[in-house]
């Protein structure tokens, strides 16, 4: 199976927050994650094309999270390789549904840190501050007027990393709308949309977690 790392798009999950006076990146930073840890629950969906391998594909996944709680879902429609597939995490651990064998590996978080195309900490997927401490955030630039404004963020890993992801959010509502991906000479490696927010929606532990129950269970 081809697995997707979702490690550049950490940047990507800021959510709400009130920014009328913010003119860092940091001040965005601080109000949006103080907004989304009072949230009960969180999901949003991502869509457009990313740069897998050599050649560019379909990127279409779901999330879904509950701060408080430590527990994330990322449930794919597109590539191909990975639709139908589900990646459900908390604190302690992995678990990957993979549709065409009807299996799910689990793996303990300490292992799928470090593990390629799971170097992103699932659980965090709605802790921003968390996510980008290390990452070096600036604002590049504000567009639109006042209720509408709309702030691009670029953030570059600390421990030395080329690729560069940017970050558009919008004052209305107060979430991500778009995600882009650049490598160090400018080429675009994602370019995904932030659609379908939703925050408080009722979601529960159980239903996050939920994976077939006749999948017969391979322990990494």
């Amino acid at each position: 199976m081809k697995k997707l790392s979702l490690t550049l798009l950490a940047p990507a999950l800021l959510a709400l927050g009130t920014v009328a006076s913010a003119q860092t990146a940091q001040d965005i930073i601080s109000r949006v994650d103080a907004t989304q840890k009072a949230a009960r629950d969180v999901s949003f969906r991502l869509s457009g094309s990313a740069t897998l391998d050599t050649s560019s594909q379909k990127i279409d996944m779901t999330i879904k999270a509950i701060p408080a709680q430590n527990v994330a879902r990322v449930q794919f429609a597109a590539p191909d390789a990975l639709a139908d597939n589900v990646v459900v995490a908390d604190k302690n651990e992995i678990r990957q549904y993979l549709y065409l064998t009807n299996q799910i590996t689990v793996t303990s978080a300490q292992k799928a840190a470090s593990t390629a195309g799971l170097s992103l900490d699932f659980t965090q997927l709605s802790n921003t501050a968390s996510m980008l401490s290390s990452y070096n955030v600036k604002l590049l630039g504000t567009s639109g007027s006042a209720g509408k404004r709309v702030f691009q963020l670029e953030a570059t890993p600390k421990n030395g990393g080329t690729d560069r992801t940017r970050v558009w959010i919008t004052e209305a509502g107060w979430r991500p709308t778009r995600i882009q991906v650049l490598n160090s000479g400018g080429k675009t490696l994602a370019d995904l949309n932030v659609s379908n927010y939703r925050v408080n929606a009722g979601l529960t532990a159980a239903s996050i977690k939920a994976l077939p129950k006749d999948a017969q269970i391979i322990r990494q």
